[in-house]
């Protein structure tokens, strides 16, 4: 018979396992729904066979389909079943959504409209940044900039670097919508730049904006901090454009 120790420690390992098994299978089921495997308006297989299919329990697969209701990506009724909502109704700002979305992120148009939400909240942030902006978030401005331009030849890097600068720009505007648009892009920002970043041989234009950006901020200068931030967006257009030509994608 295991002691109450043995048992708490099965319960806690029964309980730290069940929601990584969790995570894989809603991962799973929302990367077929991506890959149109399950396409919008259809009904997803019932819950025996989403058991079998994924090699888990009922209690997993209705855990998981919580999940994936939570995000929009499907709706379940009584007596009909759990259906693939349409496109237009998923979170697609949701960090774990654009993971999901993965290599399909490019079919759902998203690069270009981050791309049209960032020329409407670039330059104001930045014009409101340069006024408001803490010696602090300057001086993370510009180990982000210091960071794109050490690492120019490593896309990887380089785009790490890149959403971290615009995070801290929106941030350094102190404008509480625009911080919580911070957190909301963070993730679409991450696939947006790092599409662009991939796409072009040369960041040198990148990394030059991005330094001066810094310095119109530390002269608290409005008016250059925001040609600064247009100056950035028409660099993301040019890149955007290479990178949709590179998937055979360009208009």
């Amino acid at each position: 018979m295991e002691s109450t120790e043995e048992q708490g420690r099965t319960e806690s390992s029964s309980s730290e396992r069940r929601p990584r098994v969790r995570r894989n299978v809603t991962a799973a089921i929302a990367q077929d729904i991506c890959a149109d495997r399950y396409p919008s308006g259809s009904p997803l297989p019932r819950e025996n066979d989403l058991c079998e299919l994924y090699g888990v329990s009922r209690t997993v697969i209705r855990e998981s389909l919580k999940v994936l209701e939570s995000k929009g990506l499907v709706r379940g009724k009584p007596r009909v079943g759990t259906t693939v909502c349409d496109r237009d109704e998923w979170n697609i700002l949701d960090a774990e959504v654009l993971d999901w979305m993965g290599p399909y992120i490019r079919d759902f148009d998203l690069l270009g409209c981050i791309l049209e939400a960032r020329r409407t909240i670039e330059p104001a942030a930045a014009e409101y940044a340069a006024e408001r902006a803490s010696a602090q978030e300057i001086a993370d401005l510009d180990k982000a900039w210091r960071q794109m331009r050490d690492s120019s030849g490593e896309p990887e890097s380089f785009t790490d670097a890149d959403v971290m600068f615009h995070t801290v720009l929106l941030t350094a505007s102190h404008n509480q919508v625009f911080r919580r648009l911070s957190s909301a892009i963070h993730a679409a920002l991450t696939y947006a730049l790092h599409a662009s970043n991939i796409a072009v041989e040369n960041r040198e234009d990148a990394v030059l904006v991005h330094g001066e950006l810094v310095e119109a901020l530390r002269m608290r200068d409005k008016a250059g901090a925001r040609e600064c931030a247009n100056r950035m967006l028409d660099l993301a257009v040019r890149d955007l454009a290479a990178a949709e030509k590179a998937i055979g994608r360009s208009k």
